[in-house]
């Protein structure tokens, strides 16, 4: 496994159909039915469409290894899985397409392990190929068919499921082959390094852009979707539609964002539509299109090689609620609400400090013991004489050396 070459062959396509927004096409061009079914269910499922993308491309790599290994799909056996797993602890992860620098995570050898899990549990428990194979079935166990399906993932974990009529082997069930998850550690910008960035942007539409990102949390396709009717300066709030329960949601921003909102409106004004539905986030060159994902982190992109600094969009959305969090006139409760947690516990996360932190905290304490040693003892209470005190306690009142 250490030395398999696993050619980049087949690929995910984004689709305009809203009942199949993406598929995945075989290397030889054609769509792999079992994939699309697996999504359709998904989709039912009431699972979002970023949801659907993320397993696509996790089944892709699935693919690619058994294209590898030359077994066909629907004759993949726990042996193969048993390998796959070997292989993603073994193979190097491609090298992303940015310069190192600050706020550059540390890479080893081998996959990240988050995507390992993830890689792992959509080809075992979510999307496996044995999973969307095996025929309906009489869902009680037997001597062929040990493990009845419809476990899939908890809604806690996970928004994929397995079909509710398809059957689990029992050695691919959950738990057999995992990998365990590392404990998330978000990245924070520090504010110094923040102010160097903001400087360091040329456009108020970006001025904008990043203002209403640190202040509100919201997630980067969420604040690019957000029409011009939602915006309400006099409320001092923005509308944002949120990614996993699809439900608008009117965040409080900072006065400054409206302010470089303002300006940056005022010099597309007349070029772009102006309409309530109409996107806010427009291109700056002609002709205009609606601002996407890709061209807003190159707009962070730029700033970062400025500084030689490696940040992302999504570490702004961790360094607002860490900035909330730090509050203490915000509840938890408060910060989950505006970043959007579904549960509390995403939320505590913020709550453990950074290793700066607490290098800084230590250093603070070991200054304050240092004081405290050299710092004179306090003087005797009136009608106490010193010499008393030192006879009794072996030590002056008056700060004098141990007799």
């Amino acid at each position: 496994m250490a030395t398999l070459k696993v050619a980049r062959v087949g690929r995910v396509e984004k689709t305009d159909d809203p009942l199949r927004p993406f598929r995945f096409v075989d290397a030889d061009g054609t769509e792999a039915a079992a994939v699309s079914e697996f999504l359709h269910h998904m989709l039912a499922d009431d699972a979002s469409p970023t949801s659907l993308r993320s397993c696509a491309y996790e089944l892709l790599a699935w693919v690619r290894f058994l294209r590898a290994v030359d077994v066909p799909w629907h004759l993949a056996s726990r042996v193969e899985a048993r390998d796959f797993a070997l292989w993603l602890k073994t193979t190097k992860k491609p090298p992303r397409r940015r310069r190192p620098g600050l706020g550059e995570p540390g890479h080893g050898e081998g996959r990240a392990r988050r995507e390992l899990c993830r890689s792992d549990q959509a080809a075992r428990s979510r999307g496996d190929p044995l999973v969307l194979r095996v025929p309906p079935r009489d869902p009680r166990p037997t001597a062929d068919q040990p493990v009845p399906a419809g476990r899939g993932c908890r809604r806690g974990e996970s928004e994929c499921t397995s079909q509710p009529d398809a059957a689990v082997p029992a050695a691919l069930a959950p738990g057999h082959l995992s990998a365990k998850e590392p404990k998330p550690t978000p990245r924070i910008i520090p504010e110094q390094e923040f102010n160097d960035l903001f400087a360091g942007l040329k456009y108020n539409r970006d001025r904008a852009l990043i203002a209403f990102y640190i202040s509100i949390g919201a997630r980067a396709s969420e604040l690019l979707g957000v029409p011009q009717g939602l915006v309400a300066p006099g409320d001092q709030t923005i509308g944002v539609v949120r990614k996993g329960n699809q439900v608008l949601q009117h965040l409080p921003a900072s006065a400054d964002a409206f302010v470089w909102l303002r300006l940056y409106q005022q010099e597309l004004r007349g070029m772009v539509p102006k309409h309530p539905s109409e996107p806010l986030w427009w291109t700056l060159r002609r002709p205009f299109r609606p601002l996407e994902y890709d061209a807003a982190r190159m707009v962070f992109t730029r700033a970062n090689q400025l500084l030689g600094a490696n940040w992302t969009l999504h570490d702004l959305r961790h360094s607002t609620a860490k900035r909330m969090v730090r509050d203490p006139n915000l509840t938890l409760a408060d910060v989950q609400w505006v970043m959007g947690h579904a549960h509390i516990t995403t939320t505590e996360i913020y709550i453990a400090p950074t290793p700066d932190e607490v290098v800084a905290h230590v250093l603070a304490h070991h200054e304050r013991q240092r004081a405290e040693q050299v710092k004179p003892p306090a003087p005797p209470a009136p009608g106490y004489r010193p010499e008393v005190l030192a006879a009794l306690f072996g030590t002056s009142a008056a700060g004098g050396e141990n007799r």
